[in-house]
């Protein structure tokens, strides 16, 4: 019964997948590559694919967050890259502790944000993602992830400065 559930539902939809990955990894071949890890996926639980009143939506959800966690890895390791490349321009062992110092304390600032904030905070300053690119990952509105990235500047802000004072 889920096996047919698969091939009715879920196999129709591989092009309009392929569109919606498209448009959040940009390189075409990763695009495919993240649609048929996605359809092998949900083939290998087709079993339970019964118990979804809609296994379309189950298949764009699991595709959409597949690629965010591509997009979010890529993004990492630029980051990774970068810090690198800024911590063995040093030479100075002071202005590296300082810095690795400062970026626990940020670190630590962020993680007590509220989970929205966290993410768009995390996206805007830390992966360099552009608000529309955010407004269209989290599902809100250019405006709503402005107001929400200057709250969480202003807070980490104010935490930032509390704690540099003692």
């Amino acid at each position: 019964m889920s096996k047919e559930i698969y091939l009715k539902n879920i196999l129709p939809l591989r092009s309009r997948l392929l569109g919606i990955a498209r448009g959040m990894l940009y390189e075409e071949q990763d695009a495919e590559d993240a649609v048929q890890e996605v359809l092998l996926r949900i083939w290998l639980v087709s079993d339970s694919l019964g118990k979804y009143d809609n296994p379309q939506a189950v298949a764009v959800a699991a595709l959409k967050n597949h690629c965010l966690d591509r997009l979010k890895k890529v993004r990492h390791e630029q980051a990774m890259a970068e810090d690198t490349d800024i911590a063995s321009d040093s030479d100075n062992p002071y202005y590296a502790l300082e810095h690795k110092d400062t970026e626990e304390i940020l670190t630590d600032i962020i993680d007590k944000l509220p989970s929205l904030q966290q993410m768009i905070i995390k996206m805007k300053d830390i992966h360099n993602y552009e608000v529309d690119e955010i407004a269209h990952i989290t599902g809100t509105t250019a405006e709503a992830v402005r107001m929400n990235l200057s709250r969480a500047r202003r807070r980490v802000r104010e935490e930032y400065l509390k704690i540099s004072e003692r």
